[in-house]
């Protein structure tokens, strides 16, 4: 038999007001598993994880989240999720191991020296345990943030764009710590903007403006999109994204350094658009990518704040 999900709801709606801002949205995460949630802003991704976590009301749905029920368990599974929100949330004129203290005696913790110290480890923060969290960079934020959220063992981790505005080696370290997290068996449910974030995920969902359009692996997305591609070499394919994307059939083009990569739907059709440049330029067949994706379902989403305040 099949272990349980970890997440599965099913119809999430969340209104305020006449608007709808999560429109019916179903979602299952296994456990061990993370799963980007990806989507314009305003899409309603972080309304979902505050759905998922028990600090909102869902309007309409149901779920279960560790086996609990969404509706009458919410404070049972408020205890078992650990949430990093997108703003750092921490005391900053407390220091990082006064921080993790606090955290400690909030969830009335036991062995609360040992945990603060297994923390500080783990999260590379033992040698700057004394500094005071206001003082710290972007990425060292992310960190003693990241160390507060799984410090009381949650079974479930929520991650709220935790990376935006931190520099890529503090990405990358980052990201080798949630996967660390997975492999002992802990889920991550993470919304990013960032693609490259999206493809080390084990699995993808795209929202947009509260309505879930894509769900699965990122090889299950890209073949689902029925995107194809070229890639463009030769002198000046760079400079020649704006005319080709003018073009009939093409829905995108892009230039990657001095190549050219153009993306539709129709490969018949691609091909007949950069024909006239074919004495300059030697297109051949590409893998779509998931940028590629994410820009084509964002030109089918309808945006639904615009509609209502038209």
């Amino acid at each position: 038999m099949s272990e349980a999900p970890a997440i599965a709801v099913r119809g999430l709606t969340k209104r305020f007001g006449t608007r709808t801002v999560v429109d019916h949205v179903d979602l299952t995460v296994q456990p061990g598993r993370i799963c980007g949630f990806l989507g314009p802003n305003g899409s309603g991704k972080t309304t979902t994880l505050r759905m998922i976590c028990g600090l909102l009301i869902p309007d309409e749905g149901e779920g279960e989240v560790l086996g609990l029920d969404l509706a009458a368990k919410r404070r049972a599974i408020k205890h078992q999720i650990g949430y990093m929100t997108q703003k750092f949330g921490l005391f900053s004129d407390l220091s990082i191991a006064e921080n993790l203290e606090f955290i400690a005696r909030v969830y009335r913790l036991d062995n609360r020296k040992a945990r603060v110290d297994a923390a500080l480890e783990r999260l590379g923060l033992a040698s700057r345990s004394t500094q005071l969290a206001g003082k710290l960079s972007g990425g060292w934020k992310q960190r003693l943030a990241l160390a507060a959220a799984v410090l009381p063992e949650p079974k479930i981790l929520l991650l709220d764009e935790p990376t935006a505005g931190v520099d890529p080696q503090a990405r990358r370290e980052f990201w080798d710590q949630i996967h660390g997290l997975a492999r002992e068996g802990m889920t991550v449910l993470v919304s990013t903007h960032y693609m490259d974030e999206a493809e080390r995920c084990h699995e993808i969902a795209y929202i947009a403006y509260g309505v879930m359009l894509a769900r699965g692996t990122i090889d299950e997305v890209i073949a689902g999109s029925g995107l194809k591609a070229l890639q463009g070499e030769g002198p000046g394919a760079d400079r020649l994204a704006a005319e080709i994307e003018a073009r009939d059939g093409v829905e995108m083009a892009a230039p990657f350094g001095s190549t050219l990569h153009v993306c539709g739907p129709d490969l018949a059709r691609l091909k007949a658009a950069v024909a006239p440049w074919a004495d300059q330029v030697r297109f051949t067949e590409a893998e779509p990518t998931l940028e590629d994706v994410f820009i084509h379902l964002m030109k089918g989403a309808v945006d639904n704040s615009v509609l209502e305040s038209a």
